[in-house]
């Protein structure tokens, strides 16, 4: 009998699929948990900035009753290879642009949606960008950003910069003869929105121009407008306040970012990133998102967390609705018919 009791104790306490399972304190054990970041910064630098994050999630998600044994943090090789992955089931959590999550929300599911510091301009005049410069934080949360193209100190790019500034039009001329560099498909900031300002102002996209390259991460495209191999970037409102150091002491820039770059277009407002999880997951169900959400939200109002999740210049987070996107949806459709 003691033996019979002994086997039916070892069975009640045994893994479920996914490699989860029940302790003896009543929480649920889970053998890993696997996060994916794309790669909107240096890969490298998102790595060792997200660190702190293993132990600061192993913490909050055992207050909300999951005791995780290991947390692989990894970054995408670009924003469609962490949406494949929560398709796929093989990343458990993405922290991913709302592009990304639209073009996989058959396979992954947005919980939660970040919150940031506004900035000190938000206008749609490109001069006024450039009139106001150096972009500064304001003391408003928001859950919306812009993208803006962005010229270098190339002689093209300074042709453009120096039309916006006097108040001229840019033509589609203007906009063709300058070399672009982008990002991939499904970034909001870094192609769709960009795609749309050109489809809106022109009646062209960007896949009508023709000189585009397609960059990696931001870093990369500074790097490029810095030495004068392109003339005109796209990127996040603030992505220029990120990459200031980097400006001179990497990417080779002789003056400031803000003396040498100029903004010559600016986007409709693009909704945050999202922090999702993948409906293909083994180990996800009702439970574990709802602690995922509170985790999450848990690390974002604290200070060491904060510090973590500035890397994607996130602050805090929200509980997110799907419908919030219905604008990426309708954004993400006209680019592809464009294409």
């Amino acid at each position: 009998m003691v033996s019979a009791i002994i086997v039916v104790l070892a069975a009640c306490g045994g893994k479920d699929e996914g490699g989860s399972s029940s302790g003896e304190d009543g929480k649920t054990s889970i053998d890993k948990l696997s996060i994916g970041f794309v790669p909107s910064r240096e890969p490298e630098e998102i790595i060792t900035a997200t660190e702190p994050l293993k132990d600061l999630l192993k913490e909050e998600m055992s207050a909300q009753g999951y005791e995780i044994g290991e947390i692989d943090i990894t970054v995408g090789t670009n924003y469609e290879a962490v949406g494949e992955a929560l398709s796929a089931g093989t990343t458990d959590i993405g922290l991913i642009p709302g592009g990304t999550y639209v073009l996989y929300d058959d396979g992954a599911e947005a919980v939660l949606t970040a919150t940031r510091a506004g900035l000190s301009i938000e206008s749609d005049d490109a001069k006024e960008w450039n009139d106001n410069k150096p972009t500064e934080d304001s003391d408003e949360q928001t859950t919306s950003y812009r993208a803006l193209i962005i010229a270098g100190p190339s002689a093209k790019g300074q042709e453009l910069s120096e039309k916006v500034n006097n108040g001229e039009e840019l033509t589609w001329d203007d906009v063709n003869s300058a070399s672009w560099a982008v990002m991939s498909s499904s970034s909001p900031a870094g192609y769709i929105y960009p795609a749309l300002w050109l489809d809106e102002n022109y009646g062209n996209t960007i896949t009508d121009l023709d000189n585009v390259v397609k960059s990696d991460s931001y870093g990369s495209s500074f790097a490029r407008l810095a030495a004068g191999q392109i003339d005109v970037m796209v990127a996040y409102a603030d992505a220029r306040r990120d990459n200031e150091d980097q400006w001179q002491d990497e990417f080779g820039g002789e003056g400031t970012i803000w003396d040498e770059t100029n903004v010559i277009g600016v986007t409709p407002a693009i909704y945050n990133d999202t922090v999702s999880v993948s409906k293909n997951s083994e180990i996800m169900d009702d439970d574990l998102k709802a602690a995922i959400q509170q985790a999450f939200i848990n690390i974002g109002e604290s200070e060491e967390g904060q510090e973590v999740i500035s890397i994607y210049n996130h602050e805090g987070y929200q509980e997110a609705d799907p419908a919030d996107y219905d604008n990426e949806r309708d954004a993400q459709e006209m680019v592809q018919s464009l294409n």
